[in-house]
This record gives structure tokens, sequence and C-alpha cells, in this order.
């Protein structure tokens, strides 16, 4: 049985909004408690997608004849782009009413009209999964490197968290590519997903993996750029700002989520395990701060930092009120060589925060870089408020 849906940290504003995020990541549920009484429109709902598809001004009939709704959610807009004119005109003429629009996708949106996210009328506002801090008691960091932070995965109606992640990507693939006439060979691309998971947490290489997979190196730019579209990739930005030393260009990439990436990612003999839950480590913690960066409203915060002699640094947060170069590592104990890349680049930028999140269960200052268990660090995230700093110290 699925248990009661968790309290979640999703900011919203006071007016129409966009809510965009991947599949299962529990938008409907969240605006069904946030709003018990929306009337909604269920593009899912393959009868309702055909009529409006057909004539989107029928929108305008529904909602003047639920005149004593105040809120309209329209589900998955992405399956019915044409209905953005007919809902960015509902909102000229209905101050009064408020209109949320979901997506898992936002492909079609961008291909459509009102590509423009109805010229501002509409603020964007995204839905990531959990974070700790929201699962509470029920986190545990071993089971979020295994099956990932998913609210679909980790509380199932029915089958086992296991089976969800198997039939995830399957589902997923069928509504959102094939459906949509994305992908012409499911199979290609398939292989192409293989391929990509050994990148994740990586510097991106389009070449290595175009040779890779077999496929045309434009084919492999045009699928990462579908992955994106479809919000089951991200690939973060070097950060360049005063840079004193030789960067690289590159982008680094991820999957949204570690369950989602350990499903895709194949297994062998040959692949360590700790190599794996690293890189799912990783993940989990950038999804982490993804959610946190943009439940704060903030925009634009999130980087990597490598040299072109290879000094690296994970992640890089950059707000108007915080500055923070953050080293994940998957061992319990930590070594001089851990701190070489957050060394490095205070000695660049000394008015920056330094974090090292190990496996470890000791807080501690190492040479002035503060050392924090990577669970606790987890589980005190929460948007809006501070990263933790060095008055964590002895609490």
């Amino acid at each position: 049985m699925m248990r009661a849906m968790k309290a979640r940290t999703i900011g919203f504003p006071s007016g129409s909004f966009f809510l965009f995020g991947p599949r299962g990541t529990g938008k409907t549920v969240w605006l069904g408690n946030q709003f018990p009484d929306a009337f909604t429109v269920n593009l899912l709902e393959a009868d309702v997608r055909r009529s409006l598809a057909a004539h989107p001004e029928n929108l305008v009939d529904i909602v003047a004849a639920n005149a004593d709704r105040s809120t309209f959610v329209i589900d998955e807009i992405q399956r019915v782009p044409a209905l953005l004119d007919t809902i960015h005109d509902l909102i000229e003429k209905n101050r009064d009413k408020r209109f949320i629009l979901t997506g898992s996708s936002a492909r079609k949106l961008k291909r459509a009209q009102g590509a423009d996210l109805l010229g501002g009328r509409a603020v964007k506002c995204m839905c990531h999964p959990f974070l700790a801090s929201e699962m509470g008691a029920d986190f545990n960091l071993p089971d979020a490197l295994r099956l990932g932070m998913l609210p679909l995965v980790r509380y199932p109606i029915a089958q086992s968290p296991q089976d969800v992640l198997k039939t995830y990507l399957d589902l997923y693939l069928q509504e959102e590519v094939v459906n949509e006439g994305v992908i012409r060979h499911l199979d290609v691309f398939s292989r192409f997903l293989e391929t990509a998971s050994f990148s994740h947490g990586a510097v991106l290489s389009a070449s290595e993996i175009a040779r890779e997979a077999g496929v045309k190196r434009s084919t492999v730019d045009s699928y990462f750029e579908i992955l994106e579209e479809m919000l089951v990739s991200i690939r973060i930005p070097v950060f360049a700002k005063r840079a004193k030393r030789e960067l690289i260009a590159h982008r680094k990439f991820y999957f949204f989520d570690a369950g989602v990436y350990r499903t895709i990612r194949p297994k062998g003999p040959l692949d360590r395990p700790e190599e794996i839950d690293g890189m799912a480590l990783e993940g989990l913690v950038l999804q982490h701060l993804r959610a946190w960066i943009d439940y704060s409203g903030e925009r634009n915060a999130l980087y990597f930092w490598r040299t072109r002699a290879g000094v690296e640094v994970d992640f890089i947060v950059y707000t108007p009120t915080d500055f923070v170069a953050i080293e994940v590592k998957n061992a319990a104990k930590i070594t001089p060589g851990d701190l070489v890349g957050l060394k490095t680049f205070r000695r660049d930028y000394p008015e920056c925060r330094t974090l090292l999140l190990y496996r470890g269960r000791q807080q501690t200052m190492v040479d002035g870089i503060l050392a924090v268990p990577v669970e606790r660090f987890l589980k005190e995230i929460v948007p809006r408020k501070p990263l933790p700093d060095s008055s964590w110290r002895g609490v």
C-alpha cells in the first residue's frame, strides 16, 4: 500500500504557474494536496486530449461551466501545446482565476507558438524527486543510492520499488518518446542511453559516445538535447567567473535520479561496485542541490570546476548570498588527495566556503575545509535555508 504523501517543500507563486518535472516526481499528487478544489483537465486521458487538440477553444467552455472554481490544473500540457494560446487568453480575461500547467517534457512546448511560456504570465516552477528532509525517518543513504528518490518508486501502490524502476524507463520511453514521434529507432536510442550512462558524473565527450554507440555525432547531440527536454538529464557548465587558470569547456553530465542511473547503467564482472556507488552518490548530491536551488528561487547557480591540468571540484554553488565549493567522496576516510581540488579552488577564490562530503561519521575541519558526513548533509538540506557551514560543529 502507498503511504501518505510526504510533505513537500516545493515553492509556488500566488498566480498562475507552470510546474515541470520528470514523470514520477509527484506533481499531480502534490497539486491535489495543495489545491483540493481545483478543476483538473488530464491530457493523459485519450478522449480529453483528442477533443482539446481538435478544438482548443473548448477549454473556454470548460472554464465557464465551472465558474465557481478558482484554480484550474492542466495536466501534461506538452500533450496539446496548441492550448497555450487559449490559456494565455483565459489568464488575461480571468484575473481572479489561477491556471496551473504541469509538464514532464518541454520538447513540444519549445516548438509551439506559446514557447515563450505565456509571455511571462505564468511563472516556471520545478518539481524534483524527494529531498532527504522530505522523507524524514524513511530516508537512509544505502536505499537512496540503490533506488533513487522518485516518489513513484519509493512509495509504489502495488509493485515493489525494484519492479517499478525496471519498468519506469520502458514506460517513459514508450509514452514520451515513441508516442510523440521523437525517435525513429528506439533500439538505437536505447543503446545510446546505455553508453551515456558511463558518462554519468563525467565531463561529456559526445564524440566518444558517438563512436561507442555506433551513431553519428550529430545524432548524439540531438539525443542529449532530447534527454534534457524530457527532464531526465542535466549538463552543468564549468565555473569560469574571474578565471585565473586555463579551464576546460565541456559540460558535466548527469541523469536526474540515482535509481534511474543505476537502472540504465550496464553491469558486468569488470565493473567495480564502489565506482558505480560513487557516481550514484555524486548524482544524489546533485539532485539535492538542484532542488534546493530551484525551490529557493535561484537560477543558474550550479557549476563544476576543472582545469586543463585535471584539478577538479565536483560542484560550485554560486548565488547572490552564498559561494560554496563542494567535493563528494565515496570513502569513509579522508586522504590528502581528497582535498587538492578544494584547496586549489580556494587559492583562486578565497571568498568561497569549502565542503568535503564523505561516507565517514565524524564531522571535522581538515586544513580549514569542513568535512561533513554526506548522509547528514543530505538530511539537513532544506529549501530557503542556508547550506551548512562550520556552525554545525558540535551540533
